[in-house]
């Protein structure tokens, strides 16, 4: 809508209703559950590959804000180093950051760090589809600059979403927002069986996993570090 010659974006946002909360939990639950099975092979070469290069743990754990600011701890397979973050501060991947181990970078291309995640749909921590849930400390700075950032997680977070189907890794977090925003607003059974069939195809397109610049990364960072040092998270524990 239009506000004299203002664009403005209206968002009722009230979450989802009993019967589609219901509903996407059945299909959460069948779908991640017959992805594992079908996925196992590729879990198991994985695992080895990235044991074998460094010896270091396969999985990589980190916090994670979903529905209603619940954190939870995050699954992927391990792309980087050990202790690519050693000061615990955010420090997000560049295009060609010399953390990602050659193992990761194939994983990263292909997206198969993000397969564990499936079993976080399985307990319920998350969602097949929905906004990308955020590190505590990134939503904390985001819902400072933005403060209808909080509306997104009306939701649980999603394996993919709407932002990551129309934009890219380095979107702008204001970008997404809208996006997600769109998202739960017009949420319907058929929209997530389209993300998730458009989500297959991005999957060989390069330009969705470009990294932030390095100035982009550096100012994250700071602006991170800036926050921890302050002190406060997001969300209810």
């Amino acid at each position: 809508m239009h506000y004299f010659d203002t664009p403005l974006l209206l968002a009722r946002n009230d979450g989802l209703s009993i019967e589609q909360v219901v509903i996407k939990r059945l299909m959460d639950i069948g779908v991640s559950f017959l992805m594992l099975l079908v996925c196992s092979p590729i879990f198991l070469i994985t695992a080895a590959a990235i044991k074998i290069y460094d010896g270091g743990p396969v999985f990589f754990y980190q916090e994670r804000c979903t529905k209603d600011g619940k954190i939870f701890s995050i699954c992927k397979f391990r792309s980087m180093i050990v202790d690519a973050e050693q000061k615990g501060i955010s420090v997000p991947a560049t295009e060609k950051d010399p953390r990602i181990t050659p193992v990761g970078h194939v994983i990263r291309k292909l997206r198969i760090d993000e397969l564990p995640q499936l079993f976080n749909i399985l307990k319920g921590d998350m969602s097949l589809v929905g906004p990308r849930p955020e590190r505590v400390e990134h939503v904390k700075l985001y819902s400072e600059q933005i403060p209808e950032f909080a509306y997104r997680m009306k939701v649980k977070g999603g394996l993919t979403g709407y932002a990551q189907v129309y934009g890219k890794y380095n979107t702008t977090a204001y970008d997404k927002l809208k996006m997600d925003l769109m998202y739960i607003q017009n949420y319907s059974l058929l929209l997530d069986i389209e993300i998730l069939f458009k989500t297959v195809k991005i999957l060989f397109e390069k330009e969705s996993t470009e990294g932030f610049s390095e100035e982009a990364s550096e100012t994250m960072e700071r602006r991170t570090e800036e926050e921890t040092e302050g002190g406060g998270v997001c969300g209810k524990e």
